[in-house]
């Protein structure tokens, strides 16, 4: 095998499902400025918008989610064509 390939900074980090509230903890070298606090632990924070506990696949329930404002967005876009 290869040396140095991997990175060296795993650590702890916090997993924010923000449609949901849910956070979850798994060790990542994701790159965050936001921190979390968890059971007495400062941890970094990672904002998810969906997540296995808000997915659909994995909860059975379907759930329309516009968090990014797409219907806004393409209505936006395509007002120029109005006449």
């Amino acid at each position: 095998m290869r040396k140095d390939i991997h990175p060296e900074n795993y650590r702890l980090v916090a997993f924010k499902d923000m449609s949901n509230d849910e956070v979850f903890l798994t060790k990542s070298t994701a790159n965050t400025k936001e921190t979390l606090e968890v059971d007495g632990v400062e941890y970094p924070l990672v904002k998810l918008e969906i997540s296995r506990t808000s997915h659909p696949f994995y909860t059975g329930k379907s759930k329309l989610i516009d968090t990014a404002g797409r219907i806004d967005k393409f209505k936006n876009k395509y007002a120029k064509f109005k006449k």
